[in-house]
């Protein structure tokens, strides 16, 4: 049976990386459809609008979104388009792999296999009762963190680390100082983590955590935290195995899950024909995952990795001279 994804192409490279990674896709034989849908600056140049309702409808309609990097204008009266979707579809688990590659350059180019399960709905990035006092002096934000939110990430985060043959989930907050958010995302882990008695879980304080990863990232399995705090962890993570070119994040919730490259639309090399498309790619694979064609998620990893062992056409990033197309191509030759 076909299966229909809205796919946003985005800005700057992500045209480029959007066409690799539906070339590579294709070449998957996946019985895949497209329904192309716009957001970013192409979907205020074109419809006056940065998000716009038709987008929004094909995604609630297909429920499964692919979406290259988007760009926000800066300034007053623009909020971030991924934390809008966010928000509308409920997506309250991002979920980001940081796994080891061949040939990458990474100060740890193996050993490293950490997933970091964010909360992605609450907490600073709520901008709840942002202001900033007439005399431009103060600012200030209300941060919320809720026992539904919390217990469902963190339940989120035990049952895939079950699914997937995870051993150990490490909880991640700050509760020695945050004592009323931080401190009930933890109590709310610690009740949930008693009902899994075959996972083994720990608590690390999120500033330790950061020099754990840095120090001993071998000791990690499973991250679960609050908002703010995956946002950074897990790009310590990508900075671990070789950069955010690297780094695929799932956006998943109830009803609906958007799969993204994580870092931004690089118009300095947009048109040049170099952008590295590996970070859309493998969020394509936790799409297959999501799909429930796990085989089919392996063989394009196992693509990714050949081609990188065998340093055939990179891109300059990677530490090679190849193309765009021409590092699609490679792996595609390798499914």
């Amino acid at each position: 049976m076909t299966q229909t994804i809205t796919v946003i192409r985005g800005d700057g490279i992500g045209p480029e990386i959007m066409a690799a990674t539906l070339h590579v896709l294709d070449a998957m034989k996946l019985d895949l459809a497209y329904e192309e849908a716009d957001a970013g600056m192409v979907a205020l140049e074109k419809h006056g609008d940065l998000l716009p309702q038709a987008t929004l409808d094909s995604i609630k309609r297909n429920k499964i979104a692919l979406k290259a990097p988007l760009t926000t204008p800066v300034g007053e009266g623009f909020t971030s388009i991924n934390v809008t979707l966010r928000r509308i579809f409920d997506l309250y688990a991002n979920v980001r792999p940081a796994h080891s590659f061949p040939n990458t350059k990474s100060r740890f180019p193996s050993g490293i296999d950490i997933i970091t399960v964010r909360e992605n709905t609450e907490g600073a990035y709520m901008s709840d009762g942002q202001a900033v006092s007439e005399d431009g002096e103060t600012a200030t934000l209300v941060q919320k963190v809720t026992h539904k939110g919390s217990e469902r990430i963190v339940r989120y985060a035990f049952e895939m680390a079950r699914k997937i043959g995870r051993k150990k989930v490490t909880v991640v907050h700050k509760a020695n100082i945050m004592k009323s958010t931080s401190g009930l995302f933890l109590k709310t882990a610690r009740q949930v983590a008693a009902q899994y008695p075959d996972i083994e879980c720990n608590e690390m304080i999120v500033d330790n955590t950061c020099m754990q990863l840095v120090m001993k990232p071998e000791q990690f399995d499973v991250i679960v935290t609050t908002n703010l705090f995956g946002d950074i962890i897990s790009d310590l993570c990508a900075g671990l195995v070789g950069g955010l070119g690297l780094a695929p994040g799932a956006n998943i919730g109830e009803h609906g899950a958007i799969f993204e490259a994580v870092h931004g639309s690089a118009p300095d090399i947009a048109g040049k024909g170099i952008a590295n498309h590996c970070a859309l790619l493998l969020a394509a694979g936790q799409m297959l995952d999501h799909l429930g064609m796990p085989e089919q998620a392996a063989r394009l990893r196992n693509a990714i990795v050949a081609t990188l062992e065998a340093k055939d056409d990179l891109t300059p990033d990677l530490g090679g001279s190849g193309t765009t197309t021409r590092f699609a191509e490679a792996i595609t030759r390798r499914l």
